[in-house]
């Protein structure tokens, strides 16, 4: 399978402090790697850090199957970053698949296990927490959100002990978090699970997705009065099949906005 391609994004947050200005975040969702993908999971590895970026995330679904992560996950063990590598879990790798009646739940590890699986693998996971990442005297907070579409996200423990007005980077699976009350305190929340779609016609977008306002949050950057949503296409997929929509690593720089000075 080729690489994806890299998607380079600038975003704005005004409260960003001075010192992360021009930091980089090197995005990672929906991988759906099985025991027989784990070479190209080592090729997305090695093209991550080839980006250099300050932090990098992953953002679920990493496993399509939930039992293939000590398997998977070793092969991401080369990631590095100067602020770390940080993760949240996705519906795969609680099992659960479709909201349908008709597919129930797989058989899953916890979250402690999951814990565990990506200690190993030189990987923080998030599960509706947060931590704070400085940079000289100033910090900002990285939240992980665990997963919105299997029912699990607890925003409000994920921000538990988060001051008001300090600036919040959320990773999360599913960009329907920003549907949740308390998203306001957040600036930019990083989303995966839509895949974009998979299938984008010209001049209509997406044709299906698996989230809410689909042609708003299938993919790409979505501005809010104070929140913003970027919502990364990912790296694989559980059906090959994608048109007009290609596989994608994202490269988002974080800016303060310019002040343009009056005359």
């Amino acid at each position: 399978m080729a690489l994806p391609l890299v998607h380079r994004v600038s975003i704005d947050l005004p409260r960003l402090p001075h010192s992360f200005s021009g930091m980089t975040v090197a995005v990672v969702a929906d991988l759906h790697c099985r025991r027989r993908g784990t070479d190209f999971a080592a090729r997305i590895a090695q093209q991550v850090n080839e980006l250099r970026a300050d932090l990098v995330v992953l953002l679920g679904d990493m496993v399509h199957r939930p039992m293939d992560g000590p398997v998977v996950l070793p092969s991401l063990s080369g990631l590095r970053a100067r602020h770390g590598v940080w993760a949240c879990l996705g519906n795969h790798e609680y099992g659960f698949v479709w909201l349908s009646r008709y597919v129930g739940r797989r058989r899953h590890p916890s979250v402690d296990e999951w814990r565990r699986a990506y200690s190993d693998a030189g990987v923080h996971l998030l599960a509706n927490e947060a931590v704070a990442l400085s940079e000289g005297a100033e910090h900002i907070w990285l939240a992980g959100v665990d997963d919105a579409y299997s029912g699990r996200a607890d925003l409000t423990s994920a921000l538990d002990g988060v001051g008001q007005g300090e600036c919040v980077l959320a990773i999360t699976h599913s960009p329907d978090i920003m549907d949740a009350d308390g998203v306001q305190a957040i600036d930019l929340v990083l989303a995966g699970h839509t895949h974009g779609g998979q299938i984008r016609l010209p001049g209509i977008g997406p044709i299906w997705a698996p989230c809410r306002r689909p042609r708003k949050r299938a993919g790409g950057l979505v501005t809010g009065e104070q929140t913003r949503l970027f919502v990364t296409q990912g790296v694989g997929e559980g059906i090959p099949i994608r048109i007009g929509c290609p596989r994608e690593i994202v490269l988002a720089e974080l800016v303060r906005p310019r002040v343009e000075s009056g005359v």
